[in-house]
């Protein structure tokens, strides 16, 4: 089984900053690389950041791009999304989840197979 438990949300001021954190445990399994993503009231989850295991490429979504740092400490298990210059529309449900192997595109939800629970973040104007 894997389990991965986000964490680090909170309630923030516009331009404020927050880094949520991302532990993975369980059997170990086959995967590319991770990502992180949103999903807001009455809207669809969409993609926010990922990053490759190997050679440690990172994407991002461009609302994100610039704002938004996602890393890695391999030896720990963890991801983490470094969150800066928040605005209020970045207030969602914030999820972490494995990509599926051999499922190249970090972009597309369908190749993302084990997720988190989900951390609120809540950004006040």
């Amino acid at each position: 089984q894997v389990q991965l438990v986000e964490s680090g949300g909170g309630l923030v001021q516009a331009g404020g900053s927050l880094r949520l954190s991302c532990a993975a445990s369980g059997r170990t399994i086959s995967t590319n690389g991770m990502g992180w993503f949103r999903q807001a009231p009455g809207k669809e989850r969409e993609f926010v950041a990922a990053i490759r295991f190997s050679g440690g490429s990172t994407y991002y979504a461009d609302s994100v791009k610039g704002r938004f740092t996602i890393s890695r400490i391999n030896t720990k298990n963890t991801l983490y999304l470094q969150m800066n210059s928040l605005k209020p529309e970045d207030t969602a449900v914030y999820f972490c989840a494995y990509q599926r192997p051999g499922y190249m595109d970090p972009y597309n939800i369908v190749g993302y197979n084990y997720w988190g629970q989900g951390t609120q973040v809540t950004v006040s104007s």
